[in-house]
């Protein structure tokens, strides 16, 4: 058992000063605002660690590779093809070194826990390892190596487009049929059942990639944990879907599946304002990837409306080219500015209300329900998932309260934490990863090999 105080907390209800903390195998046992007493005195600005509830650690390896303008109109679909070119090369072991330097990153970025949305499984001629679930493990192998919270999300790929076409010669490596994703989902849960308090889910690629039966059957497979998919992130894939259903993507999954709480829908970035309306009523999460939307070149998703309705959202690292938790917040509320033509527009309350911890509260709710995870508060009964900033930081220095959440989102970003820990363990000191130097040197061979 530990006893930590903090100068200054963020606690369910508020700012609180001389926080103390009884940690007992990582998880906080007490919380005592205006402590008295012995313990580890910690200086700085204590908040909650922020779960990234949407990332395809692999991707990583390929940040920069598709920068290059092409011959005709470049989109996510062109993207697209770099990405599966990428892969081809990509064996277990770089694939562990590769996702363990991502993960790293994600700490040092104020991300405390993470729901991998994992969907290589397979050999570069498609073809199943001894183990099929041998790249979950290499997963799994990252995140003990990374120390980050896991909620790992083993993806079913099975066809093309809509209406179960058959999968192309580059899904090759994601692809399973039922049968084969069960032997999958045993093999991950025994991969990941080592760590500390880790989660399974489910996710089902997309309508594109698995038809209403097979989703029908893939939430049977987890009944208590949480269902992501990719969905409505590309105007071609709502028009793909019309054209096969007479439905829009969210319209189509909301008809054909109990969505609850339980469930995650990724981007959900082109909605009419009803499927918006039904989403936030449903009570499950939407995904914001705004770094990578922003890079895709896919939309924007209308979060004004979407909270005016009780939505939930959270945010994750998608393709990880940057990683960095305020960097999310800023840019899913300045995209709100752009369109809208407005400012503090993310808010839900009254006059005077800080944009800064509007958007931090509700990304930490959302991320924890969509983790299944007990995270997201200093607070009794949840993990200790602590991001500490530095509050000698010259943008922190003259402000308090509320004003340190809009200046670490809105100014001085992830440079202003000074530490991190996951269930109690200091991980990051002074901003930087305890095993920083070896994963990077892991993550630079892994890149020689494969862009040799």
């Amino acid at each position: 058992m530990r006893r930590l105080i903090f100068d200054h907390a963020l606690l369910p209800d508020g700012w609180a000063e001389r926080v103390a903390l009884t940690l007992r195998d990582g998880w906080i046992e007490a919380v005592e605002p205006n402590a008295t007493g012995e313990g580890e005195r910690v200086a700085g600005i204590a908040l909650p660690g922020m779960p990234d509830l949407h990332s395809h650690a692999f991707q990583r390896g390929m940040a920069g590779l598709a920068e290059t303008r092409g011959p005709a109109s470049d989109s996510f679909w062109t993207w697209r093809q770099v990405m599966y070119r990428f892969l081809e090369r990509l064996t277990p072991e770089t694939l562990e070194a590769v996702s363990a330097f991502a993960m790293m990153e994600m700490v040092e970025g104020g991300f405390t826990a993470l729901a991998e949305f994992h969907y290589l499984h397979h050999d570069s001629a498609g073809h199943p390892y001894a183990d099929r679930a041998e790249l979950s493990a290499r997963i799994a192998a990252a995140a003990a190596a990374s120390g980050i919270g896991l909620t790992l999300l083993p993806v079913f790929y099975a066809h093309s487009d809509f209406g179960g076409l058959p999968p192309t010669e580059g899904q090759r490596r994601f692809v399973n049929d039922i049968d084969g994703f069960v032997h999958l989902l045993e093999g991950a849960a025994t991969a990941i059942a080592p760590l500390p308090d880790s989660r399974l889910g489910v996710a089902p690629h997309s309508l594109r990639a698995a038809t209403t039966q097979e989703i029908a059957a893939l939430v049977g497979m987890v009944p208590d944990g949480p269902i992501h998919i990719h969905i409505a992130e590309q105007m071609q894939e709502v028009e793909g879907c019309l054209a096969w259903s007479g439905r829009r993507p969210v319209e189509h999954l909301l008809d054909s599946q109990k969505v609850d709480a339980r469930w995650c829908l990724v981007h959900a970035t082109h909605l009419l304002p009803a499927e918006t309306t039904a989403m936030a009523v449903s009570g499950a999460v939407a995904g914001l990837c705004p770094l990578t939307e922003a890079n895709l070149g896919d939309g924007i998703f209308d979060g004004v409306s979407y909270l005016a309705q009780g939505g939930r959202f959270g945010i994750g690292s998608d393709s990880n080219i940057e990683l960095d938790a305020p960097a999310e917040l800023k840019l899913l509320e300045y995209s709100q500015r752009l369109r809208d033509r407005g400012r503090n527009l993310m808010v839900r309350g009254q006059e005077g209300a800080s944009t800064g911890r509007a958007l931090y509260a509700a990304a930490l709710a959302g991320g924890s329900q969509a983790l299944g995870r007990r995270i997201g508060a200093l607070a009794t009964g949840r993990r200790a998932d602590i991001v500490v900033l530095d509050a000698a930081h010259p943008d922190l220095a003259a402000v308090a309260g509320d004003r340190w959440l809009d200046a670490y989102i809105f100014v001085a970003g992830k440079d202003a934490i000074d530490r991190v820990m996951v269930g109690g363990e200091a991980l990051v000191e002074g901003g930087r990863h305890r095993d920083r130097d070896a994963l990077a040197a892991r993550y630079r061979a892994a890149l020689s090999a494969l862009r040799a």
